[in-house]
């Protein structure tokens, strides 16, 4: 995308922008539905080159957020089309499950043993589950398996796999947000991987998980810490240090840099551990399982996924059980 002449002469190269301009123009000119990280860095430099450093691109974000013109749209259509970029692009985290794993699900999926061992003629949502790794290792392991994912491209991914596998896969396209095509009750387990930082308000999402499951339904969930969203990729002065604010757009990874830490193109929220626990638990289920997987390893070069997770662990995985009754009291057990 180019932009042909500034909006303005006071916008020109080499001064100094004011947050009421770049909100202005960015909003009202390019349209809401435009927040893409890559359409967003180069109108900040067509602005200003130097703006970065007085306007930094999470800042700019964060604002956006708060605007009233459907930001959590904005935000969903941006991480649907990184999601299909990626999975367009082989991605690593778009690999599917490889036939090693699918021999022995369980071990895969139940490693702390949080499923019991045995999760034959389950009911199972794979909700933000798309690419062809989350679905066939349910089915594999006998569950009645649901897939819905927001992009396209990585279900894709799962009909492939259920094709070449011959897995019976419901797979629908949809947002975590909104599960309007889904029963109340339906499911004994939802099985959610990190996906809550896509989106900017996380309580909706907890409120929908807790009406498809059933009573005593199990909700297995993995979640980025919020220090993690907050916390420099890279060492800066010899220290990872805190650069974003929670509940705040995380600064993006580098263009053509890849992270084990950061998806490219993706906006990211640090969503704090009162919506992401408290949340769990205000939506009618109590928390019975917490662990922060362990990513670390000692001898890791610095900047490095391993050597930071010593210093931020990167993670929370949880179980959670739906109440019988949603009126009962709020417990972390």
């Amino acid at each position: 995308m180019g932009f042909p002449s500034h909006p303005d002469p006071s916008s020109a190269p080499g001064q100094l922008v004011s947050w009421k301009q770049i909100r202005s123009v960015d909003l009202e000119t390019l349209g809401p539905e435009i927040i893409d990280l890559e359409m967003l860095s180069e109108f900040v430099n067509f602005l200003n080159p130097t703006l970065a450093i007085h306007f930094p691109i999470h800042f700019i974000l964060a604002n956006c957020m708060n605007d009233s013109h459907g930001s959590e749209d904005a935000i969903q259509a941006t991480n649907r089309r990184a999601y299909d970029r990626m999975a367009s692009h082989d991605h690593f985290l778009t690999t599917p499950v490889s036939a090693e794993e699918l021999a022995k699900p369980m071990e895969i999926l139940d490693g702390r043993g949080w499923l019991g061992g045995n999760i034959r003629g389950w009911r199972v949502l794979c909700l933000a589950g798309g690419g062809g790794r989350q679905g066939p290792l349910y089915a594999a392991a006998g569950a009645e398996v649901t897939v819905l994912d927001i992009s396209s491209a990585m279900l894709e991914r799962d009909r492939w796999m259920a094709h070449r596998l011959g897995l019976n896969l419901r797979i629908l396209q949809g947002s975590m947000l909104v599960l309007d095509a889904l029963a109340n009750g339906e499911f004994d387990l939802v099985a959610h991987p990190v996906s809550t930082c896509y989106v900017a308000s996380v309580q909706p999402v907890f409120d929908e998980v807790a009406r498809v499951l059933r009573p005593g339904g199990l909700y297995i969930s993995q979640h980025k810490q919020p220090i993690n969203l907050q916390t420099s990729l890279h060492k800066v002065a010899g220290h990872y240090i805190l650069e974003t604010p929670v509940g705040h757009p995380a600064i993006p990874v580098a263009q053509g840099e890849n992270s084990f830490l950061r998806e490219p193109h993706t906006i990211e929220i640090a969503h704090s551990l009162d919506a992401i626990l408290g949340g769990i638990c205000r939506a009618g289920m109590s928390i019975e399982e917490f662990s922060e997987p362990d990513h670390t390893q000692p001898d890791a070069a610095p900047n490095t996924m391993a050597h930071r997770s010593q210093y931020v662990p990167p993670y929370v995985r949880i179980k959670a059980r739906k109440r019988s009754s949603t009126s009962s009291k709020s417990l972390i057990l």
